[in-house]
């Protein structure tokens, strides 16, 4: 098994992940191909089961050809969860051309899960612009391989879910959320909570998509019943752009 270097990341939650993690020789470390180089990388968190949207133009034009009213209503969900994966891209992209031409020791590379959806979307849009990107997968009965975007020295298994989000939270520099389920869930509140009771630096903690959080969320009921401070509701913000989220994590870095 080879050594984990250190290794700043940027953490997606798409389905659940942290932005900018970094690997040190010190920790266990995950299965890999191959020994990776230092270098700093972005987190991602999101959902697995959103397509692409060449993806969900083709399972609409099946659903319409076929007349299944089932299959056009999910058809449709894909077409509009479709606008995340296109999101999500164009973030892994504007990161990448950030970093580019920057040297190593300034610059940032996408870090997800290393699975499909909006993890593949993260890692694909900083791939197209020519960047390394990070995908730290996990062994599950339905999803055994990275994502093709993922770089094949940069490519970790995991076995235990705890272990790999250690991994993404020591290297995290920030979190983006995208709209996930479960698993997006468990980590976007881990990171919350270890930012809360200050047992780990304060990083951007990103929502992207409001409509979809705010009416996952109701934060306001937690507030009234004091089991948070008005004053946690600072530790995220919602935003609907991929740019607004960039902007936001090189306003906290002042990069």
């Amino acid at each position: 098994m080879p050594t984990a270097w250190r290794l700043p990341t940027l953490s997606f939650c798409c389905g659940a992940k942290p932005v900018a993690s970094v690997f040190n020789s010190k920790c266990s470390s995950p299965k890999s191909n191959s020994t990776t180089k230092a270098l700093k990388t972005p987190s991602w968190c999101s959902a697995a089961r959103f397509p692409s949207l060449e993806q969900a133009r083709a399972t609409l034009k099946l659903a319409e050809e076929s007349g299944d009213p089932s299959a056009l209503v999910l058809a449709h969900r894909h077409m509009r969860n479709a606008n995340y994966y296109e999101q999500a891209r164009l973030f892994g992209r504007l990161v990448a051309t950030y970093s580019k031409p920057r040297p190593p020791a300034e610059q940032l590379f996408i870090c997800t899960g290393g699975g499909p959806g909006i993890m593949e979307a993260a890692n694909r849009g900083a791939h197209e612009m020519g960047a390394l990107t990070v995908g730290l997968n996990i062994v599950l009965p339905h999803e055994q391989s990275s994502n093709p975007y993922v770089s094949p020295s940069l490519s970790f298994k995991f076995h235990y879910f705890a272990l790999r989000k250690m991994h993404f939270m020591m290297r995290a520099k920030a979190l983006v959320a995208f709209p996930g389920g479960f698993g997006t869930l468990d980590e976007l509140f881990e990171v919350i909570t270890l930012v809360q009771t200050r047992k780990a630096k304060p990083v951007p903690i990103i929502l992207f998509g409001s409509s979809y959080w705010k009416r996952l969320f109701n934060f306001e009921v937690l507030i009234e019943e004091g089991a948070i401070s008005p004053d946690d509701l600072k530790l995220f913000q919602y935003v609907d752009d991929p740019q607004v989220a960039w902007d936001a994590i090189r306003k906290f870095y002042q990069l």
